[in-house]
């Protein structure tokens, strides 16, 4: 007989999953309290190791839905989750460049200064390998290689998870940027201003804002291609992790989250002006920029499961981050998956 669940720690990124809609509607919530099991949240700690865990999934009992960078990391680094689902929303991933730089293709990049975020006090920099994966995709579609651009560090002193507790709602734009970040989230944007870089990689509705607010020259936005290994990135897929403590001793919390986030996902279908609200609170940003970044029918997009194609963008994306030394120790996917909560709730549903 499994252990009672006292509490379930939950964690999302301010992008489009199901996970973020059921923790809004309080769906996520309602169903957990009925099991006499109540909700705390990773970023809303007041401590800072128990907000690591959004990045570093060390919590016992835990949930995370959002960027699969950290949640590679964990597992590379030998932490017990387990994969339980996937979800890919494309969004917009742009290659800027000054205005002035006379850049306006990808071959123009070749010997110009790139900008990189190179934050020094975290376990895993997901700003540098997102931006990193941009600018290899798109330069190999040119037959160029990241060598043939002149790589330029902008280094930042902060943690992640100080931003978490300075942003208070634990709201932050895991994108690498918040509001409440300042110089030191947008410390590639302002050596593009400065002339130090001739381009950069953002992504989301901070990006397609940004881009317009400054007119910056979009050299190509890999979110967009036809093909989706050059459109996998830290969003795309997205990871839908728990530890394996929870699913060993509490396997039916694993099968309700999935429940929920597949009610909430279902939700979505019908209720687009709802979606693109609540992206907008997320992402501190307004309605018009969610839509640029992810579609106007960005509810059309919500679905969690585990297609195909979506494990091999995984794969893809994990043998990238082992070559490029982001992670320690390279790994198979289909290891790391564990089917078994939405098989079961498959079943029930079929049942039913």
């Amino acid at each position: 007989m499994a252990d009672h669940l006292d509490t379930l720690w939950y964690t999302r990124c301010p992008v489009p999953t199901g996970l973020g809609i059921a923790i809004q509607q309080g769906w996520l919530e309602e169903a957990f309290r009925i099991r006499g099991t109540s909700l705390s949240s990773i970023l809303e700690s007041n401590d800072f190791a128990t907000r690591e865990s959004h990045f570093s999934h060390t919590l016992r009992n835990s949930v995370r839905h959002g960027g699969n960078i950290p949640a590679i990391s964990a597992r590379s680094r030998g932490r017990d989750t387990r994969l339980i689902g996937l979800s890919w929303a494309d969004e917009t991933q742009l290659i800027l460049a000054s205005p002035d730089s006379g850049i306006t293709s990808v071959r123009d990049l070749k010997g110009r200064r790139f900008g990189l975020p190179d934050w020094r006090h975290v376990e895993i920099d997901f700003t540098r390998a997102q931006a990193l994966r941009a600018l290899e995709n798109a330069l190999r579609l040119e037959g160029l290689e990241v060598g043939d651009v002149e790589l330029v560090d902008q280094t930042i002193e902060s943690h992640y998870s100080d931003a978490a507790a300075d942003n208070g709602a634990g709201t932050v734009a895991w994108s690498g940027r918040s509001a409440s970040r300042g110089r030191a989230n947008n410390a590639e944007l302002i050596a593009l201003l400065r002339g130090e870089v001739d381009a950069i990689f953002l992504k989301g509705a901070h990006g397609a804002q940004v881009a317009n607010q400054f007119g910056l020259t979009t050299v190509i936005d890999t979110g967009a291609h036809p093909d989706p290994l050059v459109r996998s990135n830290n969003g795309t897929p997205r990871t839908l992790a728990v530890d394996g403590h929870l699913i060993d001793h509490h396997f039916d919390a694993a099968v309700t989250i999935l429940d929920q986030v597949l009610r909430a996902e279902a939700w979505a279908q019908d209720h687009p002006s709802e979606v693109r609200r609540y992206l907008a609170r997320e992402t501190n940003s307004s309605e018009y920029w969610v839509s640029v970044a992810y579609g106007e029918d960005a509810q059309t997009r919500l679905k969690t499961d585990l297609a195909e194609q979506s494990v091999a963008a995984i794969q893809d994306f994990t043998d990238f981050l082992h070559r490029w030394s982001f992670i320690p120790e390279q790994f198979e996917v289909a290891d790391w998956i564990d089917a078994r909560p939405l098989e079961a709730l498959r079943a029930v549903r079929v049942a039913g």
